[in-house]
C-alpha cells in the first residue's frame, strides 16, 4: 500500500511552502508511486528531508546567490582570497556575476550567461545546463510533451514539473535503494555531490520519520 502524503503533512514540515510547491505535493501521489517513493515510510522520509533541506522548506526555488564579500570565501575557499585568486568585493551581493564565475565553464555551461540561467532551482535546486537537458531526456521517456528545460529554465519550479523532476532525479542517483540502507550520508552524497548539510538534512529527516512512520 503506497504511502500517501497529505498537504497537512507537508504544511506541519513546511508552514512557508510556495504555492508552486504546495500544488505540486497536492496532484503528486502518481509521481511519487511512479518512481516508488512512496513505497516505504523510510523512503518518502528521506525524500521529503533531502528537498525540505534543499528547498529551505519549500520556501526556495531559485538558488540564492546575494553573498556578502565576508562570505564568499567561505562558500568557494579556493576561488576567492586568501586562499584563491579572485578578490570576493568585485562579486559580492551580485548574484549574476558570481553564477557565471563559480558555474561558467562547466556542468554543461558554455555560453557566457549559462552559470546564471542555469543556476540552482526547484526542490531538489538542478544546476548546470547539462542537468537541465538530463531532466528533460528522462522526463520525456514517459512524457513526450515535457518541456525543454533548458530552453525555458523555469518550468523547473512550476508546480506541473517541479516534483517529477526531483524524483527523476532521486531515481537516476539510485536514492531509493540509499534510503532503505537508512543511510543518509549515501543519500546526501548521490544528491549534494558531498556531505554539504549533513547536520541539518539528518534533523530534517529525524523530523520527516515523525511523520512517515
Amino acid at each position: 500500500m503506497p504511502v500517501t502524503p497529505t498537504l497537512s503533512q507537508i504544511l506541519l514540515l513546511a508552514p512557508n511552502a510556495r504555492s508552486s510547491y504546495r500544488e505540486a505535493f497536492q496532484n503528486g501521489q502518481c509521481i511519487l508511486d511512479q518512481h516508488k517513493i512512496s513505497a516505504t515510510p523510510l523512503r518518502l522520509a528521506h525524500f521529503m528531508a533531502q528537498i525540505l533541506h534543499e528547498s529551505g522548506g519549500l520556501s526556495v526555488q531559485f538558488e540564492n546567490l546575494n553573498y556578502s564579500a565576508l562570505r564568499l570565501p567561505k562558500v568557494w575557499p579556493s576561488r576567492f582570497k586568501p586562499k584563491g585568486p579572485l578578490n570576493p568585493a568585485d562579486y559580492a551581493n551580485n548574484p549574476q556575476k558570481l553564477a557565471n564565475e563559480v558555474y561558467g565553464g562547466r556542468m554543461g555551461n558554455s555560453a557566457p550567461n549559462d552559470g546564471f540561467t542555469y543556476r540552482g532551482r526547484g526542490l531538489l535546486q538542478l544546476t548546470g545546463k547539462a542537468s537541465y537537458q538530463e531532466a528533460t531526456t528522462i522526463l520525456r521517456r514517459t512524457d513526450p510533451n515535457a518541456p525543454d528545460f533548458a530552453a525555458n529554465p523555469d518550468e523547473v519550479i512550476s508546480a506541473k514539473w517541479c516534483l517529477a523532476i526531483a524524483a527523476s532525479e532521486w531515481v537516476a542517483k539510485n536514492c531509493n535503494a540509499f534510503a532503505d540502507q537508512d543511510d543518509i550520508r549515501k543519500v546526501t552524497r548521490a544528491i549534494n555531490g558531498g556531505l554539504i548539510g549533513l547536520a541539518e538534512r539528518t534533523e530534517w529527516l529525524r523530523r520527516t520519520r515523525a511523520v512517515w512512520k
